[in-house]
């Protein structure tokens, strides 16, 4: 009995973060006339698939989505191989350098991006990357690569250096030490890390709506506003499709690492 309250906080704070999708879900399944209603239901009285094909015959979603995914995947990767070593870097090498870049990463955080938004596309025009997918992986690399060396560098300070002093006594070199010794226990880590630079690249939309401004280059959340007229009046019903088959792919992604997340952010909380 004791444990009641907690699964009541438990299970109130699990509708309170599945209310958007499964009012997502409903509306995408309502007709025009019933989302026009001023009696709103949770189940749609007459259900159709209407929204989804008429989603999908208006834009080019599977093309957006697809655009999205290799922009994410690339830019989550990236991420991952330049912060590894150098929040290695940060967290073994204590000196007046490191803890000035450590205060740059956390400064950095502060900046608003529409302060630098104007600069930024000067610089990829004259670098011939306005409407190219590379430049918006540039541009997401270079602003979520702060966040995760921070969040690796933790879990770096987490691994006794004593271990690494053990493999070299053994014989192993430094870099065998950090390949075979240190790399392993940092995979809850770096799955963080990398969860976290996917999700972040998949749904961006400031960058991208003032890098990409052809149809064809247009990533998926550049698609979805697509389905906003002129006077800013929405169709809800594609939109809703359209948003819904949007968050499969995240959701899908993160059903798949979600174990090792949970044991990556443990493991940095009691560690670090």
């Amino acid at each position: 009995m004791k444990r009641v309250p907690q699964y009541l906080a438990l299970l109130a704070y699990i509708v309170f973060l599945a209310f958007p999708l499964v009012w997502l879900l409903s509306t995408a399944l309502k007709t025009p006339q019933e989302m026009a209603s001023l009696d709103p239901t949770w189940i749609p009285r007459d259900p159709t698939l209407a929204n989804f094909s008429d989603a999908f015959g208006e834009q080019d979603l599977v093309g957006a989505a697809t655009r999205s995914l290799i922009v994410a995947l690339f830019a989550s990767v990236i991420t991952v191989v330049i912060s590894l070593p150098a929040s290695y870097a940060m967290a073994r090498y204590r000196s007046l350098v490191n803890r000035i870049a450590i205060g740059w990463v956390l400064v950095s955080q502060v900046f608003p991006f529409i302060l630098i938004i104007i600069p930024l596309f000067m610089v990829l025009r004259d670098m011939g990357l306005v409407n190219t997918l590379p430049g918006l992986v540039i541009v997401h690399v270079t602003f979520t690569l702060p966040f995760a060396l921070w969040m690796l560098q933790g879990y770096v300070r987490s691994v006794p250096v004593e271990l690494e002093e053990a493999a070299s006594t053994d014989g192993a070199s430094r870099f065998r030490a950090i390949v075979s010794v240190v790399a392993p226990l940092l995979a809850p880590g770096v799955v963080a890390t990398l969860l976290f630079s996917f999700i972040s690249s998949w749904n961006e939309f400031l960058f991208a709506l003032v890098i990409l401004q052809e149809p064809g280059v247009m990533t998926l959340p550049l698609t979805l506003v697509r389905f906003t007229g002129p006077e800013g009046v929405a169709r809800l019903g594609p939109l809703a499709a359209a948003s819904l088959m949007a968050t499969i792919p995240s959701l899908i992604f993160f059903a798949i690492i979600q174990r090792r997340l949970k044991s990556g952010l443990m493991a940095g909380a009691v560690k670090g």
